[in-house]
């Protein structure tokens, strides 16, 4: 290292915040720092703002009813259809030839489709989804890895209002069965298979296994044929070729079907606590609303960018900002179907380099990962063309911040630290980047008509510098409505109902721990409920723990999330075995095995550790805490409440030893 960049790097170490450049303000969609003024004193009729941002076949008569708390409603009366709003109206204002989506395939492969041609490829689909008939409000499944007859898919369903359900390409088929069981759904969307690492990957074996737990009847599999003959298949009765069933609709129109603004654009499958996945509702006009407006504020989004996104579609992160926000602005929206690390480690570098991405929107797993691969894999590309960056998934700590910052973005992009979660549709707590400074590590405030604070247990806010859990006071428009044919569990595991001068008030509860500062700006500490946050995904531990007790051989189990490098967190299973059986290598496999059956790579156990007991508490739970504390080397702290306290250290021991 040069004495100029060890000077720089100091530098770097040394500063707290950052302004955003003068050159970016300039151009910046929001500059205003009274817009957070504004919001708040024309709350709720500020989020017409959003509204504003979509095309709309009724008007709206009410931003807000509020009468079935928590059961809010946005935009009632309005009527619209999101298809339309990405698509179609794009097209009638002149950006026929504009490029919609700018596909990077794993092998180098390429597609690139105009909005135009976007809207032609979607009707097709959506006149072969209704043949196969569906119908409106009928849920269709969609199980596909990053390949643009995915988007495609779900522009389809929207079109003809038919909700999707997309499920994670990498979730085992146990998880299509269960989510397929739990929607309803009579109809799926899937793929023979894809490309990781150069290998091509069966993924119609593992749909066709998840079909076979499906315990309503399915009507009809359309399956897209991605590897050609680099895998062949044969098709079931009722499962038809994607190519063949889109050439014989070729050319069709189809009217966007008018949705009601509450109506359900799609179902999310989320991890829960109690083990079963949460379908979490998201309706047309409200998310809708609120993706483009969070995409034009946050982001900063122009109809002219190349904006780019490293998500998957398979979680929300691609829902509201691959798909449906960056599209409704009418904006260039890259997908890659690959990993960042093929065919070499500056594969990302090369795409953006190459599209002139304007706008990148990442994890801080990833910006770990390219820290420990070493600079020298970003310096031979030009980055120069990038305006913004974003994080999303999870906190990220002030030393990736940093070097994101300066190896990444030069020290001349913005970066927005991004809080948000499935069920909020879409971001809450972060900078707006043309208006507020950037402090590493810190999220930023809520943003402008958000009202979110940090409480302690009794529901108290904190003062600056304490610890507390994050609370959302106030509806706003992106919020899930409730959990698929489950009120009670919404109200249950999300919200907290205070009464207050004799009026009800109901607050969100996202169960995520926090501090605030002297400025209002949030640092998010992570979770404080039994989910693991692997990479930005939520896990839930009681499904990971169902999935190992089912291994022949386990009597009991407990998961945890340890520190990782580069996932921030990890999966650690603590299991005791049945007598009589050998707690070896195989068992191990064995477990590791259920792991990926049940759920899928994303839950791969870190560390199997085997141990004749958990630490319980006298009234016999198990004190989690502890063995999170040993997955990630901390110190154990007080054990003198446990029944079984000299079991801690043996465990500490055998994890040594592993």
């Amino acid at each position: 290292m040069s004495q100029e960049d060890a000077n720089l790097e100091a530098r770097l170490e040394e500063q707290e915040t950052f302004e955003p450049p003068e050159s970016f303000v300039e151009q910046a969609n929001v500059t205003d720092p009274a817009i957070y003024e504004e919001f708040e004193e024309n709350w709720p009729e500020c989020w017409e703002r959003a509204a504003d941002l979509l095309s709309w076949d009724e008007e709206y008569d009410t931003v807000l009813e509020d009468g079935d708390a928590p059961f809010y409603e946005w935009f009632t009366g309005g009527e619209l259809n999101a298809s339309y709003n990405c698509l179609d109206r794009h097209v009638e204002e002149g950006r026929a030839d504009s490029a919609a989506i700018e596909w990077e395939g794993e092998l180098g492969e390429t597609r690139s489709y105009t909005y135009a041609e976007l809207l032609d490829e979607v009707e097709d689909f959506a006149a072969t989804l209704r043949d196969l008939g569906v119908e409106e409000d009928d849920v269709v499944t969609l199980y596909m890895p990053m390949i643009p007859e995915l988007p495609i898919a779900m522009l389809a369903c929207a079109r003809i209002g038919a909700p999707h359900s997309v499920v994670f390409a990498g979730f085992s088929a146990d998880a299509l069965a269960t989510r397929m069981n739990s929607a309803e759904s009579e109809y799926l969307v899937t793929c023979d298979g894809y490309y990781r690492r150069g290998d091509a990957l069966d993924h119609i074996s593992k749909a066709n296994e998840g079909l076979e737990g499906v315990e309503h009847e399915v009507s009809d599999v359309v399956v897209v044929d991605r590897l050609g003959d680099d895998l062949s298949h044969d098709l079931a009765d009722n499962q038809h070729d994607y190519d063949e069933l889109v050439a014989d609709h070729e050319g069709s129109t189809v009217e966007p079907v008018s949705r009601d603004a509450e109506d359900m654009l799609f179902l999310m499958y989320t991890s829960g606590t109690t083990g079963k996945p949460k379908g979490v509702k998201h309706t047309t006009g409200g998310y809708l609303a609120y993706t483009a407006w969070t995409s034009r504020a946050v982001l900063d989004i122009e109809a002219d960018d190349t904006y780019w996104c490293s998500a998957d579609i398979g979680w929300i992160t691609g829902h509201s900002y691959i798909v449906y926000g960056p599209l409704a602005l009418g904006t260039t929206s890259v997908m890659y179907e690959g990993t960042p690390d093929y065919p070499d480690k500056d594969r990302l570098w090369e795409i953006v380099e190459k599209n002139d991405v304007d706008i990148f929107y990442t994890a801080p797993t990833a910006i770990r990962a390219f820290m420990k691969w070493g600079e020298e894999y970003t310096e031979n590309h030009d980055l120069s063309s990038l305006r913004l960056l974003g994080t999303v998934g999870e906190p990220i700590n002030p030393r990736a911040w940093k070097w994101y910052y300066k190896h990444i973005g030069n020290e001349e992009c913005p970066i927005v630290d991004t809080w948000w979660q499935t069920e909020t549709g879409g971001m809450m707590i972060t900078t707006l980047p043309g208006i507020n400074e950037m402090k590493p590590g810190s999220a930023g405030p809520p943003l402008p008509g958000i009202d979110a604070r940090i409480v302690d247990a009794q529901g108290d806010e904190v003062s600056a510098g304490e610890a507390g859990y994050v609370t959302v006071n106030n509806p706003w428009p992106g919020m899930l409505r409730t959990l698929y044919n489950n009120d009670e569990r919404f109200i249950e595991e999300y919200w907290q109902e205070y009464s207050d001068e004799g009026s009800d008030e109901w607050v969100y509860f996202p169960e995520d721990g926090a501090k605030i500062d002297d400025d209002g700006y949030i640092t998010v500490l992570g979770r404080v409920d039994d989910v693991i946050n692997v990479s930005g995904h939520r896990l839930g531990t009681m499904e990971i723990e169902s999935a190992v007790v089912g291994v022949e051989g386990i009597a009991e189990a407990a998961v945890v999330g340890g520190d990782h490098e580069v996932k921030g967190e990890a999966v650690y299973v603590y299991a005791i075995s049945e007598d009589g059986t050998e707690t070896d290598e195989e068992l191990e496999e064995r477990v590791v095995e259920g792991v990926l059956d049940s759920i899928g790579p994303i839950a791969k156990p870190e560390e199997v550790i085997f141990t004749p007991e958990l630490p319980k508490t006298r009234s016999g739970k198990i004190m989690r805490r502890l063995l999170e504390n040993i997955a990630s080397g901390d110190e154990l702290g007080n054990t003198s409440t446990l029944r079984n306290p000299e079991v801690v250290d043996e465990i500490a021991k055998q994890a040594e030893g592993d």
